[in-house]
């Protein structure tokens, strides 16, 4: 019983901190979108497509390499993702889905052998689906961000806001499937037991801590609205 507790109270407290963070830091890139990397790449792409928009036949070809980059890096996170997932279902239905795995300190039934398993094999099909949606969305920047919009007979609803705004699903969408898969490593090591699990959640959360917040007096950027980054104007401009 004594070990049994050590998963009821290590184990949520250690989901609770990596939800708490995960919520904490939304708000963040709600309100203060400049402290925050992810606030900041975003505006650096905003900036990026409207300038290879200005000149599409000039920056086309660059624009579709680089996103095919991206493609190519959400390609192998989603098939590593549902090998995994796989390889979790085929133990889960085999002869050891129901037996502990190494030296473990905590529950051991068959019970909680199924959740910990079921739990890394959601994680792994979520960071799949997530992927997945990514490819999507960089395959129709890659098309839209390529499109001679100067040379379109107006009015047209192309522009470069909403070519900006699908690319920066494509990176939200991501960069939700890479953080499920650092949500899964805490709860493989769960297998082992709830302190190692724990444990991982505290130096996860000190990891993405430090790849998460950006200082605002080490970067030049500022958040910009709408109206700065596509200033309305009567030339004919993107």
């Amino acid at each position: 019983m004594e070990k049994q507790i050590l998963d009821y109270s290590l184990v949520p407290a250690g989901l609770l901190l990596m939800v708490g963070y995960h919520i904490w830091l939304l708000f963040r890139i709600l309100k203060f979108p400049n402290k925050t990397v992810i606030g900041l790449n975003s505006l650096c792409r905003t900036y990026w497509v409207r300038a290879m928009m200005e000149d599409a036949s000039k920056n086309g070809v660059l624009a579709v390499q680089t996103l095919r980059n991206s493609i190519m890096a959400s390609t192998v996170l989603a098939s590593a993702s549902i090998m995994l997932s796989s390889a979790i279902a085929v133990l889960m239905s085999g002869r050891y889905g129901d037996r502990p795995f190494g030296v473990v300190f905590g529950d051991k039934t068959a019970l909680t052998i199924s959740i910990k398993s079921f739990a890394i094999l959601v994680c792994f099909l979520l960071s799949f689906l997530m992927n997945v949606q990514s490819i999507r969305y960089f395959s129709l920047a890659s098309i839209l961000i390529s499109v001679p919009i100067n040379k379109l007979p107006r009015p047209h609803n192309l522009t470069a806001e909403y070519v900006g705004t699908v690319l920066n699903s494509g990176s939200y969408f991501w960069s939700l499937g890479l953080r499920v898969f650092y949500f899964s490593f805490p709860l493989f090591l769960w297998i082992f037991g709830p302190i190692p699990m724990f444990l991982s959640s505290i130096v996860l959360l000190l990891m993405l801590y430090s790849v998460d917040v950006g200082f605002e007096s080490g970067w030049p950027f500022r958040a910009a609205g709408p109206e700065e980054v596509y200033p309305r104007n009567g030339d004919g401009g993107v």
